[in-house]
């Protein structure tokens, strides 16, 4: 599987997409416009080992509900990213079992080497 979660509106991940210049192979999927569904944040799950490694910690909605003060869990990780998209670290790129999450230059750079094997 080939595929890309991303958020239309975020300037960030137009620059990345556009910079990775992804096969006509890949999905993708603005996350505003078509939410993610609870198996496909399952399979995002499985590939990343935990949903806190899916969570947006940079989130405006993460400070502003004081998120950051709270002890959260697994369940509540996955629960938030299921209620709003913003809780998503974007963007998330899935390469048949490789999983990239977020916007660091270091992982761009991952997800390069590994369209450069295929």
């Amino acid at each position: 599987m080939k595929k890309v979660y991303y958020l239309k509106t975020c300037s960030t991940c137009i620059r990345i997409l556009k910079d990775l210049n992804l096969s006509s192979e890949f999905v993708i999927q603005d996350i505003k416009t078509e939410e993610i569904t609870v198996k496909q944040l399952e399979q995002m799950k499985e590939l990343a080992g935990s949903y806190e490694a899916l969570f947006s910690k940079r989130s405006k909605l993460y400070k502003e509900m004081g998120l950051k003060t709270q002890n959260l869990e697994e369940r509540d990780y996955k629960h938030y990213i299921l209620e709003h998209y913003t809780f998503l670290s974007r963007p998330v790129i899935i390469i048949n079992d490789s999983i990239f999450i977020g916007n660091s230059k270091n992982n761009i750079e991952a997800v390069k080497l590994e369209l450069s094997k295929s």
